[in-house]
């Protein structure tokens, strides 16, 4: 044995199979189990037809005999005996003996000396049947001897009947010839019928292959052919298509993506490039003060857009365990808003502790994306409230409300969308690169909440003022220690 546990003789077997299979391919190992199962189904099928075969004939000759035995036990109780006693066919032997084992009548063949069972086998008063050897009765073959008691109590009998298996030992032979001789040509046209019927049932996958093929080829434009059968080729087209449909789209927004990250990162790059020529052109006459604070401004904004798309690509993933704890919205909100001036921002305390469960990291980045987002739309105010949503005890709610332009209600789900920017006033984003609410959306889903933009007043559609309301599940107030 090998330190791996397994001999190299195995290994090298192993490795056989696998070529074996790679070899044959999925249609020849298809046929090869087919034809082996039908094949082993056959044989186990002759071996039954034989055996049941052989039980009737041997039957057929037990009940021949009896039948025999029988009549002739009926002329021994009315003492009635011919000699010699009268039998059909030549391969049928009749003795009556006594109990001590003398021959008292016989048929024309028999003999009248020596009875076919030797007289400690014979059972007096008991139905018995025995296979012996024909030599003993001048038969062919094995014969079946079949022993009635007849007679008297007085003087009791037993009556001997045999009869030789030859015709049913010859039947079950030809039989077996037959099955032996026809089962090769019959297995070979199983294989035949086989391969021809899997190559059929494979057609529509090597179709569905040759269709991937193409579609690959061409840069994933296309959709398989999908089969007019309603069965399992049909099923694994369709979610082919499926799948198929889903890379395009996941492909178009990666382009998509891709693309406006590269816009977005041009331009800070674009305008830093721009001072530092034009204050290398100006020389002395360059306030450096001035394109300092300009290029901080561009690289602090690079710096928030880089951020903000690698967290968007880890959100992307699968993803990680977290560690999360109970975490109490009122304070949360409360740094939250200590952060920024006020006004603008106002903090509306919830009434009593809120608590929900979540990172505490990615519901402060929640709450301040949201906040930066109406802070650089409000024309005067942004409030921050918490409370219990109506009518869901599950969750709390949490809003943001500023007093700027508002988003139109037709547009409210697409602002959600990465580097989504309106054409009105509220798109007009003074540094801004269209991320922040799709880190919010993202984040929000992990924390199991939801996330949907209202007017700040209701029954205004599109007016002045959005409302965020921010949905976050329940936790029950956690036990003091």
């Amino acid at each position: 044995m090998t330190a791996g546990g397994r001999a190299p003789s195995d290994r090298l077997r192993s490795l056989r199979a696998r070529r074996l299979r790679a070899a044959l391919g999925l249609r020849g190992r298809l046929m090869v189990v087919g034809v082996l199962g039908v094949s082993v189904g056959l044989a186990v099928g002759g071996l039954v037809l034989l055996g049941v075969l052989g039980w009737a004939l041997q039957r057929a000759v037990d009940t021949e005999a009896f039948r025999t035995a029988d009549a002739v036990a009926l002329l021994a109780a009315e003492d009635a005996l011919p000699d010699p006693l009268p039998v059909a066919g030549g391969q049928v032997r009749v003795q009556v003996v006594d109990a001590r084992g003398r021959v008292r009548a016989a048929s024309i063949d028999a003999d009248r000396l020596v009875p076919m069972i030797p007289a400690d086998r014979i059972d007096v008063g008991a139905r018995q049947r025995l296979t012996v050897s024909g030599e003993r009765i001048d038969l062919a073959g094995p014969v079946r001897v079949v022993a009635v008691p007849a007679g008297t109590a007085a003087d009791p009998l037993t009556v001997l009947v045999a009869r030789s298996l030859a015709d049913a030992r010859h039947s079950t032979h030809v039989v077996r010839t037959i099955l032996l001789v026809s089962f090769p040509p019959l297995v070979a046209v199983l294989a035949a019928v086989a391969w021809r019927v899997v190559g059929a049932t494979l057609r529509p996958v090597e179709t569905l292959r040759r269709g991937a093929e193409e579609i690959t080829g061409r840069d994933g434009a296309g959709r398989l052919p999908v089969p007019a059968s309603q069965d399992e080729i049909h099923r694994l087209a369709v979610t082919l298509n499926g799948m198929l449909g889903r890379l395009e789209s996941a492909r178009d927004r990666q382009r998509a993506f891709v693309a406006d990250a590269a816009h977005e990162l041009r331009s800070p790059l674009t305008n830093m490039r721009t001072e530092l020529e034009v204050a290398r052109r100006l020389a002395d006459r360059t306030d450096w003060t001035a394109v300092t604070a300009n290029l901080l401004a561009d690289t602090e904004r690079l710096s928030r857009l880089v951020d903000d798309l690698l967290l968007l690509a880890r959100l992307d993933e699968r993803p990680p365990a977290r560690a999360t704890g109970p975490v109490e919205l009122g304070a949360l909100l409360a740094s939250v808003a200590a952060r920024y001036p006020s006004p603008p921002v106002r903090l509306d305390a919830p009434a009593g502790p809120l608590w929900t469960e979540g990172d505490p990291d990615e519901l402060r980045r929640i709450l301040a994306n949201l906040v930066d987002n109406a802070v650089r739309h409000a024309r005067a105010e942004v409030v921050l409230a918490a409370g219990r949503e109506d009518g869901a005890a599950a969750y709390h709610l949490v809003t943001v409300t500023d007093d700027g332009p508002g988003i139109p209600a037709a547009d409210r789900e697409r602002v959600f969308g990465r580097f989504t920017r309106l054409d009105d006033a509220r798109a007009r984003d003074d540094g801004g690169a269209g991320l922040g609410l799709a880190i919010v959306r993202e984040l929000v889903r992990r924390a199991g909440g939801r996330v949907e933009l209202t007017d700040a007043h209701p029954g205004r559609d599109g007016g002045p003022g959005l409302r965020v309301r921010l949905a976050l599940p329940a936790l029950a107030e956690p036990e003091q220690p």
